[in-house]
């Protein structure tokens, strides 16, 4: 992986902790999701017209086919995300999805598109997604507990965790096949997207609109955050994508992990703090062992 695609892999990861903070302490629905897609389309306007102007109008079918596609698996994993961090707690849920979803990608990228890893790299994976397991809770996720609430809620931040970690593989893999063979523009794929993203939550928004007007009182803040930045984290790694092998972009991303354990451990008082620190070391040496072979 080159110096440039480490550096936008390692800011992503930043970027993406600080956004998933903000969307578990909104506890929004498919409301919040629409929210920030709205926002998105506001904030992002310019830059999506300028980048889109001249080149939107000459995509054929295999180009709508992708973006679209994009725009249905991201609208799948953030409400799947939302759930489960309105079910469990953040940091078993975002562990687990962060984790189980670059192994399935960089598995997907190695047997389908034939890409090739090193042992390190091979390595690195592995110790990415160890310290990911370490900070969800390790062992201890697989035990019975005293407390059957908080067990129920850790079985239920377990399956959210892994269905997320699904839909990351699967946009990642056709987003990352869309930019660097198709040779759709990053920004492009995520902005056009995002009108995909649109009209599926819209409904939701015009369900009822006495809870659509409470849930914005109570969001808009979270949700102006969120549609701000997290396109920025994404087309980061769309860019790295197009600079890097995605098994090795798609692992690395988890360094997110290292941010959201010392950031979002400290804001939301959750998990053992030194479990989750030996996992993020581990997550740290990974992303090394990655950005050097």
């Amino acid at each position: 992986m080159s110096h440039t695609a480490f550096f936008l892999v390692i800011l992503a990861g930043l970027i993406h902790a600080l956004w998933n903070i903000a969307a578990k302490k909104a506890g929004g629905d498919v409301r919040f999701a629409g929210f920030t897609s709205l926002i998105m389309m506001l904030v992002w306007a310019p830059v999506g017209i300028y980048a889109g102007w001249n080149v939107v109008p000459t995509w054929g079918w295999l180009e709508w086919g992708f973006v679209t596609a994009s725009g249905i698996l991201h609208v799948l994993y953030f409400i799947t995300l939302l759930r489960g961090y309105r079910k469990a707690e953040l940091t078993v849920v975002y562990p687990l999805a962060r984790g189980f979803g670059p192994l399935l990608s960089s598995t997907a990228a190695i047997l389908l598109l034939g890409e090739k890893v090193s042992l390190a790299g091979g390595l690195g994976i592995i110790a990415v997604v160890g310290g990911v397991f370490l900070i969800a809770g390790g062992p201890k996720l697989f035990r019975s507990v005293s407390d059957h609430a908080q067990h129920a809620r850790v079985r239920k931040g377990i399956v959210y965790g892994l269905l997320t970690g699904l839909f990351i593989a699967a946009y990642t893999v056709l987003d990352g096949y869309a930019v660097k063979v198709i040779l759709i523009s990053p920004i492009l794929i995520d902005y056009v997207g995002n009108f995909i993203r649109i009209a599926l939550l819209t409904p939701a928004l015009l369900r009822d609109h006495q809870a659509t007007r409470a849930s914005w009182q109570r969001e808009w803040k979270y949700a102006l955050i969120v549609g701000t930045i997290s396109p920025v984290s994404y087309m980061l790694v769309l860019y790295a994508m197009q600079n890097a092998p995605l098994s090795h972009v798609a692992p690395a991303r988890e360094v997110s992990m290292l941010f959201a354990a010392l950031i979002g451990g400290h804001l939301l008082g959750e998990g053992d703090r030194v479990q989750r620190i030996i996992g993020a070391l581990c997550i740290a040496t990974g992303v090394i062992a990655l950005g050097n072979f």
